[in-house]
């Protein structure tokens, strides 16, 4: 389980075509206080560390990404250079200061419009209809893996199937200290939405009629 709030952005370093895809991260996390086997949100993808250490270019973490990892992420997101919203599992007692992310990603969204709006961001991401019936105004979704409070939802149709286009605010902290701040239109981008939208949305489609 995590939090949605970015502790670090690391960069991939380096791409090997393996069984999975191996993906060795450089990050600020120091490796002597990360366990094999520990779990680390990757731009909002839960993913086991499976080996780690310094180098000359600073310390580093590896993870395998399997096919089905990245067919459901967002596209040109396990390359070389790019650059990933990092947060280590939640321990019990922590703060939390976001709120229940568990690291799976529901759908992929496309950043519609990035607006200045004093010295914050009004971003509006494009999602399908996997995502529609599951936002709302005021409301918990994750982008990337940064936990945010939805604005606006404008949806396309109200018929099952429609498109929703989600707003959400981004202060210049959350700009600063995530990959957020430096999102354009047409970039895809990783959605979690709330875990009990999800569980009453399961709930839901037992319901008779």
């Amino acid at each position: 389980m995590f939090t949605g709030i970015i502790t670090d952005i690391g960069t991939i370093a380096r791409v090997e075509a393996l069984a999975d895809t191996r993906v060795v991260v450089r990050s600020g996390y120091d490796p002597a206080m990360i366990d094999l086997g520990a779990s680390i949100s990757c731009s909002g993808v839960c993913l086991t560390v499976i080996d780690k250490g310094t180098g000359s270019d600073g310390h580093w973490f590896a993870l395998d990404v399997s096919g089905e990892t990245i067919s459901r992420t967002a596209p040109r997101q396990w390359v070389e250079g790019r650059r990933l919203n990092l947060e280590r599992a939640m321990k019990l007692g922590d703060e939390l200061g976001g709120h229940i992310v568990t690291g799976h990603v529901d759908g992929i969204g496309e950043i519609a419009s990035v607006v200045e709006e004093g010295g914050s961001k009004r971003i509006r991401i494009t999602a399908g209809p996997d995502i529609a019936p599951f936002v709302a105004a005021k409301g918990s979704i994750t982008l990337d893996g940064v936990s945010l409070t939805v604005n606006s939802v404008e949806d396309e149709s109200k018929d099952i199937g429609g498109k929703v286009t989600i707003g959400v605010n981004i202060i210049p902290h959350t700009a600063a200290v995530t990959t957020i701040g430096g999102l354009t239109p047409g970039d895809p981008i990783n959605i979690e939405i709330d875990v009990l939208a999800r569980y009453l949305g399961r709930m839901r489609s037992f319901l008779p009629g």
